[in-house]
């Protein structure tokens, strides 16, 4: 199979380095990667349409969903998930904990949240999506998720 690989790995300092070892480890899992690094674009556009392209080639797709500069997974890959499901892609997604989302956040606020009529709220009084996930329903739901890195994703993958 072709595998799209999303998150923002491709920020990382030695993203390059990264890159070559998701291919390895989609080769030893019987597959290919497709990496959003391997374009030659330059241009927000042209990164866009080329990394769309590859989701659209693509067979699956599997996404690092680890935070991101926050509490939430990185908003682009966010996209490149969506767009794969409403493709009728099947998407797989890892992290590196089980954390649910309302541990998460107020752990990233440093204090307990706050409980109005039963619901937690964070800082800024809004509430804090509670179903006992670790990521939104949005996300928590469609996705098949594991705990762990790629090589776990690819052995969820592997087994059906």
């Amino acid at each position: 199979m072709k595998i799209y690989l999303a998150g923002p790995d491709v920020f990382r300092p030695d993203a390059l380095a990264w890159a070559e070892e998701a291919r390895r480890a989609c080769h030893a899992a019987g597959h290919s990667a497709l990496v959003p690094l391997d374009g030659v674009e330059t241009t927000a556009a042209g990164i866009y349409y080329a990394n769309i392209g590859l989701i659209r080639a693509a067979d699956a797709v599997i996404a690092n969903l680890n935070p991101f500069r926050g509490c939430e997974p990185d908003s682009g890959t966010c996209v490149e998930v969506g767009f794969a499901l409403a493709l009728g892609k099947p998407v797989f997604g890892y992290l590196s904990s089980e954390e649910g989302t309302t541990e998460r956040v107020a752990r990233l606020a440093g204090a307990a949240l706050e409980i109005r009529d039963g619901r937690a709220v964070d800082r800024d009084g809004l509430l804090v999506e509670d179903f006992g996930l670790p990521l939104n329903l949005m996300l928590a739901v469609p996705v098949r998720l594991v705990v762990g890195g790629l090589d776990e994703a690819l052995a969820l993958l592997n087994a059906g």
